[in-house]
């Protein structure tokens, strides 16, 4: 009989987020505490300073040795946080009203004195946490001119000795939630477009099923439990099919079904191996990993099945591609000195490894397509890692406890 719970408290298995190398170009902000944010629940400026730390492109200088401390863009001593080799700072403040809170905050560029960003929010005190992370993002935004993702979540499989967990976290660890635990074996968990659902697979019925899952209501059912193997989902962007693997006929080959499972159509009809399908942003197309050339290998074909188009040449090995939410690049895995995360510009069809690990599987993009979440082995136990598409960053998440795989990194929270 298998062990199988859904689990909404959180769990004590939080990941913890480091920083191994860094972007060689950082911008200098200095970050004020917050006015009435000392013994909140959850301050609002360590998350913010925390998250850009992590980004690797932010040297966050701690400005709380300023007096008077700063809690609006007009009480700035610019003098003081220029000394301290800061080129923008933060400010701000937290009003309570009505059970609620007031968040207001000012970006400026000390050398201008120019307001970048003034921005006021109302939102509940339990939820300052992900405002935290919404705040990051736009200074991010308006820093680097490209959007954050840090307003967003991972979900991963934690494994311990006779115990697996699917589980959801924010995107630096924090907050891990378990959503399923099983004695059986949990696999390729996938966002829906929305971020409200989780397909993933599980073994719990002695066999590969595909389910679907409401994060916020724990309601959850099977969207492909077909004859043999049912497994490696991928979701198209309106959120309507599933791409799925199936063996209930020859070989293992990609079939879409509806999400609720009715409505089955094969697309691949060569190959033994068809497999790891994923749609392109558009919907118009599904990439897979095929052996019909004679190795492993990362093909592009159209919804319906036809045109074929192999877009890996290089390497006896290449797997487990997916786009990036802009569609200008494909990240998969390599074959070069053991299996490494890789990336391929789609225009001009240029790759470039990205890691120096040997162990590497599952490579998701984050939401702003800057940065790539993977597993990887590090003293033979399942680590996460993050690098940049450039590879210059790289980050690496350490479970508390038991080793985590099967990482997939999901949209932005709204």
């Amino acid at each position: 009989m298998t062990a199988l719970m859904l689990v909404s408290a959180t769990a004590k298995a939080d990941i913890q987020l480091e920083i191994v190398t860094s972007g060689s170009q950082q911008y200098p902000i200095a970050i004020v505490p917050f006015k009435n944010e000392i013994g909140m629940q959850q301050p609002i400026t360590p998350v913010v300073g925390s998250d850009l730390t992590n980004s690797g492109l932010f040297k966050v200088i701690g400005a709380g040795d300023v007096a008077p401390l700063p809690y609006s863009s007009g009480e700035i001593n610019y003098a003081a946080l220029q000394a301290k080799g800061a080129q923008t700072a933060l400010v701000g403040q937290i009003v309570p009203d009505a059970g609620q809170v007031v968040v207001r905050f000012w970006l400026v560029d000390l050398a201008t004195k120019q307001e970048l960003i003034a921005f006021e929010k109302r939102g509940n005190p339990a939820q300052t946490r992900r405002l935290a992370h919404q705040i990051a993002d736009m200074i991010y935004a308006k820093l680097t001119g490209k959007n954050g993702s840090f307003a967003s979540r991972i979900a991963y499989v934690l494994k311990t000795p006779g115990r697996h967990q699917l589980q959801v976290a924010d995107s630096d660890g924090y907050g891990a939630q378990t959503v399923l635990a099983s004695r059986q074996p949990i696999m390729s968990p996938k966002w829906s477009p929305d971020g409200s659902k989780l397909a993933y697979v599980s073994f719990e019925n002695e066999k590969p099923v595909v389910y679907v899952h409401e994060l916020a209501t724990g309601k959850r059912w099977q969207a492909a439990n077909f004859k043999g193997s049912n497994s490696a989902p991928g979701w198209s962007p309106d959120g309507r099919q599933l791409a799925v693997v199936l063996t209930k006929d020859y070989g293992s080959q990609i079939y879409l079904v509806n999400v609720d499972g009715s409505n089955p159509r094969r697309l691949t009809q060569t190959g033994e191996i068809n497999t790891e399908p994923s749609f392109t942003p558009d919907g118009r197309n599904i990439i897979f990993t095929s052996d019909r050339g004679g190795s492993p290998q990362i093909y592009r074909m159209s919804v319906s099945g036809g045109d074929v188009v192999r877009l890996t040449n290089s390497g006896p090995y290449n797997a487990s591609a997916k786009l990036s939410p802009d569609g200008r690049s494909m990240t998969y895995i390599t074959r070069s000195n053991g299996y490494r995360v890789a990336i391929m510009d789609l225009a001009s069809r240029q790759s470039m490894v990205l890691t120096d690990t040997n162990a590497d599987d599952s490579p998701s993009f984050a939401p702003n397509s800057q940065m790539i979440l993977y597993e990887t082995d590090v003293g033979r136990r399942g680590q996460l890692a993050i690098v940049s598409a450039d590879g210059r960053v790289k980050q690496r998440l350490k479970a508390q406890g038991g080793e985590v795989r099967q990482p997939a990194w999901g949209p932005m929270l709204r």
